[in-house]
């Protein structure tokens, strides 16, 4: 009893410090939906280690067996419902990936800590922390230098204005490409909805200053606002 409880607790520390980092990140799932997957999980798993033993002596007399280890593999799907209630779409952008990965890498842990190898356990929850924190600025220095820069701006023109002037600009933007434009109504007002794309290390701002300047913009969302 003693190695279990132990291996529950290991758990559970490793859990929290992984929700802790989430919760100091201001994430929907923290210190406690962490704590709570790796405690669970490593319940789980010493379930399939140890919680049939008592059936080793009629398993030996027959030829019926039992997979213990499909305990373990229920842990691996029955997780993926939860990172799938973290997730969710705002517009064209999907958010809490990286928290949803994070529960199940904890599922992940817990498991094997549960199994009797914390070890194992503890180096995963260094890794992953090491991809939650540190490799932040890598990943800051990759989205500023070295990724493309898409922009979706709201261009609503003031009443009876005539698009064209406006889709011609927006269209010839020096080193920036116009992925897609949709014309809509607006309270009696145009509004032109377009996806924009620049190249690395190009800055969509300069251009959508000048587009702010025309008379017939009313306001501009996305950018350089009126």
């Amino acid at each position: 009893m003693d190695v279990v409880i132990e291996r529950l607790v290991v758990a559970a520390l490793l859990g929290a410090i992984v929700g802790a980092e989430r919760e100091a990140a201001d994430q929907p799932a923290g210190l406690r939906t962490h704590l709570t997957v790796a405690l669970g999980a490593a319940l789980f798993g010493v379930v399939s280690t140890v919680g049939f033993t008592e059936f080793d002596g009629p398993r030996a007399d027959s030829l019926l067996q039992a997979d213990v280890t499909r305990v373990a593999s229920q842990v691996a799907v029955g997780i993926g419902f939860i990172g799938a209630g973290v997730i969710f779409r705002q517009g064209d952008t999907v958010r809490n990936l990286t928290t949803a990965a994070s529960l199940w890498v904890t599922a992940a842990i817990g498991l094997t800590a549960g199994v009797g190898n914390p070890g194992a356990a503890a180096f995963c929850t260094l890794v992953l922390l090491a991809a939650l924190v540190i490799f932040r600025w890598p990943r800051s220095l990759i989205r500023t230098y070295l990724r493309t820069v898409r922009e979706r701006v709201e261009v609503t023109l003031n009443e009876g204005s005539d698009p064209a002037g406006v889709i011609a600009m927006l269209k010839d933007f020096e080193d920036v490409t116009l992925d897609r434009l949709a014309v809509r109504k607006l309270d009696g007002c145009l509004q032109l909805v377009a996806d924009l794309r620049a190249e690395r290390g190009q800055d969509l701002e300069p251009a959508l200053a000048k587009l702010v300047l025309l008379p017939e913009v009313h306001s501009l969302q996305g950018g350089v606002g009126t």
